[in-house]
């Protein structure tokens, strides 16, 4: 897969069956349909869906930053908010391809999640993981 954001070649990472693909260069991760869902539900965060059920709902996010391309269409994808408080802006397929996360959005994604779970040891390996591949550094 070629980057959405920085046009480089991105590399697959493998993590509990779910292939995300991650660029080196600018640290973000594209997240095929339904592999976001699947790392929620490894964290034992599954409850949070209904986030991710409301990307296409939600109305696109005014943002100065540049509209990305779908690396699986290559239509121009969606800005729009995956947290509740507005914090983690990412680029969403309008025909459900994928997600794209800058660099540490998904760390900042897991951990917001993870502030309001009462089962503070069900995500620890999966916040290791993202930790060590795709946190900003």
């Amino acid at each position: 897969m070629i980057c959405p954001a920085c046009k480089s070649d991105a590399l697959i990472v493998e993590y509990k069956n779910i292939e995300l693909d991650y660029c080196p260069t600018c640290r973000g991760v594209w997240f095929d349909a339904g592999e976001l869902e699947l790392l929620l539900e490894s964290a034992g965060l599954e409850r949070y869906q209904s986030l991710l059920n409301k990307l296409n709902s939600d109305p696109e996010a005014v943002s100065s930053e540049k509209k990305r391309k779908c690396p699986i269409c290559r239509r121009k994808m969606k800005k729009t908010y995956v947290d509740e408080k507005g914090k983690v802006l990412v680029d969403a397929c309008h025909r459900g391809h994928g997600i794209w996360f800058d660099s540490g959005e998904v760390d900042h994604l897991l951990r917001s999640l993870a502030e309001k779970s009462a089962e503070k040891t069900a995500y620890r390996d999966v916040l290791a993981f993202v930790g060590e591949v795709f946190k900003s550094q």
